[in-house]
C-alpha cells in the first residue's frame, strides 16, 4: 500500500506556477460605459462620412447611356466565341441639355456580370502579375496555359474576360464632321494597383519579356501591344487591364474608363455615402437597445451559487 501510494506521489506534476497552472492572467473585463461609448462614436463616424458623401454625390451630374439594344448586331455577332477577333462599330447620338461643369469622367457599365463569384477570382496569378514569374499559372485554371502547353499571359479568367469595347466620344459643332474629344486614359487606377500589385517584366524591350507566353484565348492582340501609342501605358502596366484586374463585389458595377481632368474626389460617392449611413444609422439604434437594456437590468442584484 505504501509503495503504490509513493509511485503515485512521484507522478504528479512538479509544483511550479507553470505546471499547476498558476501563472498570472488578464481578463479584459468590458464595462457597458465603454461599449456604449464605442457603438456611439461609430455611429458618429458613419453617419458623418455618409452625410458628407451623400451630399457631395448629389452636386454630380450623370448622363447613362445604354448601346445594348441600340448595337444588337454586335451583340448578336459575339454570341459566337469564334468572332471574337471581328470589329463591329455603332455610334450612339445624344444631346446634353445643360453644360456640365468641372471634372468630367467616363465610365463603362455591366449588368450581371458576377465578378464576386468565388473561382472567377481565384483564377489569377500574382506573382506574374508583379512581373516576377511568368510561368506561374498553376492558379489561373481553366486559362493557365493554352493547347500546345504554352503559359498564357496574362493568365486566368478575369483577364481573358476583359471589357474590350472601345468607346470614342465625338461632338458636331456647327458641321457634320464629327470632333473627337481627347479623353486621357492615364490615372484612372488606384496608386496602390499601378505602382506596387502590377509590374512588367525587367527588360528593354516588353515583347522580348514575354517570350514563351501566349496572349489570353479571347484577346485579339498580346498584352505587350495593348497600347502601341504610350510605352509606359502597356504590358500589366496598362491602365485599363488594371481596373479590369479590380473585380467588382456587385453584379452590377461601373468601372472608370476615360476622364479630362484630374479626379479630385469620390465620385462613387451616392452608393458609399448610402452604405455609411445606413451603418451609422444601425449601430446608433444597437447602442439605444443596449442603454436601455442596461439600465433596466442595472438595479438587478445578481446571485451566484458556488457548489
Amino acid at each position: 500500500m505504501k509503495r503504490t501510494s509513493e509511485e503515485s506521489q512521484s507522478r504528479l506534476p512538479d509544483n511550479s506556477a507553470l505546471k499547476q497552472q498558476q501563472l498570472p492572467a488578464y481578463r479584459l473585463q468590458l464595462t457597458a460605459t465603454g461599449v456604449l461609448s464605442g457603438f456611439f462614436a461609430t455611429g458618429v463616424f458613419c453617419l458623418g462620412v455618409g452625410i458628407i458623401l451623400i451630399l457631395s454625390a448629389k452636386s454630380i451630374k450623370e448622363i447613362e447611356i445604354k448601346y445594348t439594344k441600340i448595337c444588337g448586331n454586335c451583340a448578336k455577332l459575339r454570341e459566337d466565341a469564334t468572332n471574337f477577333d471581328k470589329e463591329c462599330t455603332c455610334s450612339i447620338p445624344f444631346y446634353l441639355s445643360e453644360t456640365m461643369q468641372g471634372n468630367v469622367y467616363m465610365y463603362y457599365k455591366l449588368y450581371g456580370f458576377y465578378q464576386n463569384l468565388y473561382r472567377y477570382i481565384l483564377s489569377r496569378s500574382n506573382s506574374q502579375l508583379l512581373g516576377t514569374d511568368l510561368k506561374d499559372v498553376g492558379s489561373c485554371a481553366p486559362f493557365s496555359k493554352s493547347h500546345d502547353g504554352t503559359p498564357i499571359a496574362p493568365c486566368g479568367a478575369i483577364a481573358n474576360s476583359i471589357f474590350n469595347d472601345t468607346i470614342i466620344l465625338s461632338y458636331n459643332l456647327n458641321s457634320s464632321i464629327p470632333i473627337e474629344v481627347p479623353m486621357l486614359r492615364s490615372g484612372i487606377t488606384w496608386w496602390t494597383d499601378k505602382y506596387v500589385k502590377f509590374q512588367n517584366p525587367r527588360s528593354k524591350n516588353l515583347s522580348t519579356a514575354f517570350a514563351g507566353t501566349t496572349k489570353p484565348p479571347s484577346w485579339v492582340k498580346p498584352v505587350y501591344e495593348l497600347d502601341k501609342e504610350d510605352p509606359e501605358n502597356n504590358g500589366f502596366l496598362n491602365d485599363d487591364f488594371i481596373v479590369w484586374m479590380r473585380a467588382a463585389a456587385f453584379p452590377t458595377f461601373k468601372k472608370l474608363y476615360r476622364r479630362l481632368n484630374r479626379i479630385q474626389y469620390f465620385t462613387e460617392g451616392l452608393p458609399a455615402g448610402l452604405a455609411y449611413t445606413v451603418t451609422g444609422a444601425v449601430t446608433w439604434l444597437a447602442s439605444f437597445s443596449m442603454m436601455a437594456i442596461h439600465l433596466m437590468l442595472k438595479d438587478r442584484k445578481m446571485f451566484f451559487i458556488q457548489q
